[in-house]
């Protein structure tokens, strides 16, 4: 006898489809088949996909409303910093008021989950998903969607689909204002250290930077642009080699804020000052910002408030309340603080 939990090998989905006929189509037994359906870990990958192709493939569809677990699962690329903070913050604001719980998963600095994810998260059966900076694959998009386990984007990496929620900030309108503050304050040498170009706020902060450069009337010199991937890393190593250009910029804008004090530290090490020899403007206003010497003028990108429209919209969409937007672009706000001055008269003079 089966449990309430798992549905009868011969159990009925769309159009009549059953167990007994996909588990006969796929070569397996019927009980591999409803292990599938509802979500056991212990299937191989390859008969998994299989079946998961056959399920897709004959329009199965459950019959029996599996119970969910109380709680969303927060999907990390990495949890380093204080830009995971602002999001669980975020998250939590809006789950407590809803009787669920947080769990978290880190993928260790990549931005796809693997097997062991998916598999962990069909097991667990939560409300609901919040990937952030971070996504499933297509495939696992569509194992999930067939257990009923809504998935909502935070600051997405790429273009998201059409019938994947997003949550992002309008970067483009970032990058916009914060060269464009550089070059109300007299500045002309402004150099710009990208995030990573693959990503969509990386690629959009520095078409807003490009956007800004072109409306002024101020070309921009291919050597002023540099190629970074939202590290500290990329500030210290790109400015020192900027300092050191014949002509160096008297201004830069960077990815993040983690950018913008590598280029502090590289301003530093060169025996210079912020902002009277390169002033500098950051992307994202996470704490350390205010604490910074100078205090740091940066683009605010209201993360706590992403996160939280984020779980707004999973626990709605496991309510079966259908989304008015399924792609929402919150504000960027310019913070002005003490990096950014008018350009330096005369030139540079490094520490040997």
């Amino acid at each position: 006898m089966a449990s309430t939990r798992d549905q009868a090998p011969g159990a009925a989905g769309g159009a009549g489809i059953t167990i007994a006929r996909i588990a006969e189509l796929a070569g397996v037994s019927a009980a591999t088949v409803s292990k599938v359906v509802n979500g056991h870990v212990e299937v191989a990958a390859e008969t998994r996909a299989l079946v998961e192709g056959l399920l897709r493939e004959q329009g199965y569809r459950r019959q029996k409303k599996v119970s969910k677990a109380p709680l969303v699962e927060v999907l990390f690329h990495e949890l380093a910093g204080t830009y995971p903070v602002e999001v669980i913050k975020g998250v939590e604001r809006v789950v407590t008021d809803h009787g669920l719980t947080i769990g978290l998963t880190e993928l260790h600095g990549t931005h796809t989950p693997g097997r062991s994810w998916i598999d962990g998260v069909l097991a667990r059966r939560p409300t609901g998903v919040v990937a952030v900076f971070s996504g499933p694959t297509p495939e696992q998009h569509e194992q999930l969607r067939s257990r009923d386990i809504p998935v909502v984007l935070v600051d997405p990496t790429g273009e998201p689909g059409h019938d994947v929620p997003s949550v992002g900030a309008d970067n483009w309108s970032g990058g916009l204002a914060g060269t464009r503050h550089l070059l109300d304050l007299g500045h002309r040498r402004i150099a710009v250290i990208t995030g990573a170009p693959q990503m969509l706020s990386g690629r959009a902060r520095l078409d807003g930077y490009r956007a800004a450069m072109d409306a002024a009337g101020v070309p921009v010199d291919p050597e002023l642009v540099r190629e970074g991937y939202f590290q500290i890393a990329d500030g210290l190593e790109h400015t020192r080699e900027l300092l050191r250009l014949p002509d160096p910029p008297t201004a830069v804008v960077t990815g993040n804020d983690g950018e913008a004090l590598g280029v502090y530290q590289a301003v530093y090490e060169a025996g210079l000052r912020i902002p009277d020899d390169l002033s500098v403007v950051g992307f994202d206003d996470l704490p350390p910002a205010q604490w910074m010497i100078p205090t740091l003028t940066t683009v605010r990108q209201p993360l706590s408030d992403m996160a939280a429209t984020a779980t707004g919209m999973v626990i709605d969409l496991a309510n079966g309340r259908p989304l008015s937007q399924h792609r929402l672009v919150l504000s960027t706000e310019l913070v002005v603080r003490a990096s950014t001055a008018a350009p330096r008269r005369g030139p540079l003079s490094l520490r040997s």
